[in-house]
């Protein structure tokens, strides 16, 4: 998860509020895992389990406490005071933490790259540091993400998202990237200023995004769906397929952009015009 702010106190206050109604109301014993989102002001909560899952042995890292241990021996009937630990929430860390999905498309052949709901990645990796985009640097690269700090980027997206893909295709463009995109998407470009590489659609008979992606010159592909039609559906499978098979970064969530664009812009050295 990129924090793009500080969980506030309140917000805190209300998910240990949550925690601990949730694990005595069903009488969970152990490790229980909940996954909270902050949205609008409020605290929601996604799901419950009452087991342990993959981000442990990541908090276990992170603390420094051998957590499924610990939580055998609670199971067991062992106190927490009995086994030299306290109770309520543990010491904050000195240095901020993110963890990243690894996914091995490469691996899988015919797997669409398109993330949904369903689970894709087959692992995780973590990155810490005392800077928060230091420790998202790290935790791309281990997560297997290449860092290019030049070269084109494509970019197809859905018109449900040109409006929030704009302003980083803007930051690419503002780091020194060639852009190449489809019609709508170069046209919304050029009002803005931003001078872009017209490449037509795959579903008008040509193939000049597969051609891009093979010339050795594209970075980054950045692709979205359209998630309420399934207009251009065969396009976003072929180039998503494609990018991977030539082994560029193939990013289809725009939050990932995102990050990466507050990696590159802390990473990279400015260039401005004399």
């Amino acid at each position: 998860v990129y924090p793009t702010q500080n969980v506030s106190k309140a917000h805190e206050e209300k998910i240990i509020e949550y925690t601990e109604k949730i694990a005595k109301e069903l009488n969970v014993i152990g490790i229980l895992n909940i996954q909270f989102i902050i949205g609008e002001g409020q605290v929601y909560i996604i799901e419950v389990n009452p087991r342990s899952s993959r981000t442990v042995p990541y908090i276990s890292k992170v603390t420094n406490l051998p957590m499924i241990d610990i939580a055998t021996n609670v199971i067991l009937g062992k106190k927490l005071k009995d086994l030299g630990y306290g109770t309520g929430l543990y010491r904050k860390s000195d240095y901020i933490c993110v963890k990243m999905p690894v996914f091995s498309f490469e691996k899988i052949k015919n797997a669409d790259t398109s993330l949904g709901p369903e689970m894709k990645s087959t692992g995780e990796a973590i990155g810490y540091d005392k800077k928060l985009h230091r420790a998202m640097y790290k935790a791309l690269l281990a997560s297997g993400i290449k860092l290019h700090s030049y070269g084109t980027v494509i970019a197809t997206v859905a018109d449900e998202d040109k409006e929030e893909a704009l302003p980083l295709l803007k930051r690419f463009y503002d780091l020194g990237f060639n852009i190449a995109a489809t019609i709508g998407t170069a046209m919304l470009l050029a009002e803005h200023g931003i001078k872009s590489k017209v490449l037509r659609k795959l579903s008008e008979g040509s193939e000049e995004i597969l051609e891009e992606i093979r010339s050795g010159k594209v970075s980054y592909v950045i692709n979205t769906r359209a998630i309420f039609s399934g207009v251009h559906y065969d396009d976003g499978v072929a180039i998503r397929k494609c990018a991977i098979q030539n082994n560029i970064t193939m990013l289809t969530s725009l939050d990932t952009v995102r990050v990466l664009l507050d990696v590159l812009e802390e990473v990279n050295i400015g260039v401005s015009v004399i």
